[in-house]
């Protein structure tokens, strides 16, 4: 079943002050592309009125330095003029985040990146600023921090978060890089909708995976699935649908 459209609302708990304005992608970069270049169209207009984005490079993919992933973030933001500074460079991690203009969080190991927020002390504070308008962009664990919690992230669990628990800024949990069964594999183990039926048998919260190439995009109460591809839905006891690009996701709010 292909789901065109929602009701919009506000997610239950949040208060009529709370203003995002985010942008959660499954992935920074889309097969044969280069490094967030689907997206710098987007993220020109996401982030216009910011000179500056503060970078959370905490997730190191592939162990890389915190040093060495913000230069890459910061030759990219430089095509659409604008500066990056990494969380790592200031001594006050909890003020840079509420100072920030615009926030980045790149992809990496999940694990690590919720256990640094909060080893830092800036998990609650990342929550609240962007409830109240600083533009964000999440890709990969940065986006899985936007849940409600990161237990559909795909990623090994290399360090130990003293918490499961993240952002909560949209009202359900993501898996980024969902991908489709391959009727053509010899692969026999399981797959991701398997693993997200296995969640469900413990847990109740909606579960959107976003395929690579796609996005969700926050407007204040209104999210809004982006990108040239359709998502996948699910919800406990239900079966999986397919949702389609430009599809208002905001009644799962509701839920």
């Amino acid at each position: 079943m292909l789901i065109k459209s929602g009701k919009s609302c506000t997610f239950e708990g949040e208060s009529a002050k709370t203003m995002k304005k985010l942008i959660i992608a499954s992935t920074s970069t889309v097969h044969g592309g280069k490094y967030l270049d689907y997206l710098l169209p987007t993220l020109a207009q996401h982030f216009k009125a910011c000179d500056e984005i503060l970078f959370i490079p905490y997730a190191r993919p592939g162990g890389i330095s915190h040093d060495d992933y913000t230069a890459k973030v910061r030759e990219v933001f430089s095509a659409i003029d604008k500066s990056v500074k990494g969380l790592h460079e200031f001594q006050n991690p909890v003020e840079a985040i509420r100072k920030a203009q615009g926030i980045f969080t790149g992809g990496g190991n999940t694990f690590l990146l919720v256990k640094q927020l909060y080893d830092n002390e800036v998990m609650t504070v990342l929550a609240e600023v962007l409830n109240h308008g600083t533009p964000y962009l999440g890709t990969s664990a940065g986006s899985n921090i936007t849940g409600i919690s990161m237990q559909t992230t795909n990623d090994m669990p290399i360090v130990y978060p003293p918490s499961f628990a993240t952002l909560g800024v949209i009202p359900f949990n993501l898996n980024p890089h969902y991908l489709d069964p391959d009727a053509n594999s010899t692969h026999m183990g399981e797959t991701r909708e398997t693993r997200i039926t296995e969640f469900h048998a413990f847990n109740t919260t909606p579960v959107l995976g976003l395929r690579e190439g796609s996005w969700l995009e926050v407007n204040n109460h209104t999210i809004v699935l982006k990108g040239p591809l359709t998502a996948r839905l699910f919800l406990p006891n239900k079966e999986a649908e397919e949702l389609a690009s430009e599809t208002d996701l905001t009644f799962l709010g509701t839920l």
